[in-house]
């Protein structure tokens, strides 16, 4: 595998979050979520499902850590449950749970496991939502508030902190299309909570780095590469209206203090702003937002392949890929990944980039021994490896790698039915089992390079 080898000390990791896989919602002190509310109202989840217990990794996180260590990863990503920390919102801190991250931090640490904190993976503290959620500006200062208290307590240990994940997928997801929590459906409000959580953002770095000196501080966004469904400048123009709106509107205020024109004139022509002056912008804004960060967290899923409808704005298409899709529905195409690390290097220069979130939801059902030969999901990482591996060579400042899950999770509004996980999770027993995806990327790592799937015997070594 060595001619597939990563740069030494490039970090190998895995990642989860805190409403995904914690449960114990109102155990130690923990406050409600907008993510436990959303999943209190009937026909928000597809399976009507919660995340009371989901992994039970409350109270399980010491087996949990024993995985990670089996595993041989560097570093796990994971977040803090922000209702876990300051159940109002704003005000008292919850002394035991700042406990519970302390033990965790350390047991990581005793295990050679690096901890990669995110703050916000979209659990708002639900009293928050009721004075106006992200939509207000005082649930930015709330936030500065509660990352003040988590990185006084860990920022002596933890060297990687992510302020916010995937903001678009909060304002957007929840704010404009209804499909997150809190499950609204209004672009202005929308808008309005994209820029709230790039401020806070940008108002929380130096507070890291005053608790945590020395420490790598970033912020982690999904970047999805559009794709003209035809040859045809109005889908070129799709694809740009759905860049701006996506990818742009996110990475030009932290990279270049500003909004794109081109998404600001979009918007208003959509009627979602009265004009190009943003209302919701304050003097001292866009500088607070792009305060230069260490890394720049990347979440890569697929590609989206547009049309131009009738009024010009982007329309998925569906395509006929090459490899089946996942059971998200999502095309597998790895040269996106590399596409985007590129793209993102020479228009942005990011000091260093993490791909924070990379996998597949398949399921393999175990055969008569118990194993469960996951064969698209290892196809699935080791192809977007290749191509990371690809986007070093071109130059990118690529330091690392989480594969996204270390295990089967409460998927959101999807809820128990995607899996994503390198263990199996049996949600009846809590057991885990790893998956042969597991023992794999065990080896992957232990190697630090991408195997060859075309040697067949590698894959009938496993486990």
């Amino acid at each position: 595998m060595a001619d597939r080898s990563f740069p030494d000390g490039f970090l190998w990791g895995v990642a989860t979050s805190a409403q995904q896989i914690e449960g114990g919602s109102s155990q130690g002190g923990r406050g409600e979520s907008i993510w436990d509310r959303f999943a209190a109202t009937p026909g928000r989840i597809a399976d009507g499902s919660d995340a009371r217990v989901a992994c039970d990794h409350y109270h399980r996180w010491r087996e949990d850590v024993g995985l990670l260590k089996w595993l041989g990863v560097g570093a796990y990503r994971f977040s803090i449950a922000w209702p876990r920390i300051v159940p109002g919102g704003r005000g008292a801190i919850n002394a035991s749970g700042l406990d519970f991250y302390d033990a965790l931090v350390d047991a990581l640490l005793a295990a050679g496991v690096l901890p990669f904190v995110t703050l916000n993976h979209w659990d708002l503290p639900q009293p928050l939502q009721d004075r106006g959620g992200w939509g207000a500006r005082a649930t930015a200062e709330a936030f500065v508030e509660y990352a003040g208290a988590v990185s006084a307590r860990l920022g002596d240990r933890v060297r990687h902190w992510a302020t916010h994940n995937e903001p678009w997928c909060i304002a957007t997801l929840g704010h404009e299309q209804g499909e997150h929590a809190p499950g609204h459906r209004d672009p202005a409000e929308a808008l309005r909570v994209a820029h709230h959580l790039l401020l806070s953002h940008g108002w929380a770095v130096e507070t890291l780095r005053r608790a945590a000196p020395g420490a790598e501080v970033g912020i982690v966004l999904i970047v999805v590469p559009g794709w003209p469904a035809r040859p045809s400048e109005a889908d070129r123009e799709a694809v740009r209206r759905f860049d701006g709106a996506l990818n742009r509107w996110y990475l030009d205020p932290l990279f270049r203090g500003r909004y794109p024109a081109d998404a600001i004139a979009d918007r208003v022509r959509l009627g979602h702003l009265a004009g190009p002056d943003l209302p919701f912008v304050r003097e001292g804004d866009l500088e607070a937002i792009a305060t230069p960060l260490d890394f720049l967290g990347v979440n890569y899923y697929c590609r989206a392949v547009l049309r131009a409808d009738a009024a010009g704005d982007p329309v998925a298409v569906p395509v006929t890929p090459e490899q089946e899709p996942t059971d998200m529905g999502w095309e597998v195409f790895p040269q996106g990944l590399h596409d985007v690390l590129v793209r993102l290097a020479r228009e942005y220069r990011p000091a260093k980039i993490y791909v924070t979130e990379n996998g597949a939801a398949y399921t393999d059902a175990a055969d008569a021994t118990g194993r469960i030969a996951d064969l698209r999901r290892i196809e699935y990482i080791d192809s977007h490896l290749a191509q990371a591996h690809r986007a070093i060579a071109a130059g990118v400042p690529l330091g690392g790698y989480f594969a996204w899950s270390l295990l089967d999770n409460f998927e959101w509004a999807r809820g128990y039915a995607m899996r994503f996980g390198l263990f199996d999770v049996d949600f009846a027993t809590q057991r885990r089992r790893p998956r042969d995806s597991a023992h794999w990327y065990r080896r992957v790592v232990a190697a630090g390079a991408v195997d060859d799937l075309t040697q067949q015997p590698l894959l009938r070594r496993i486990p």
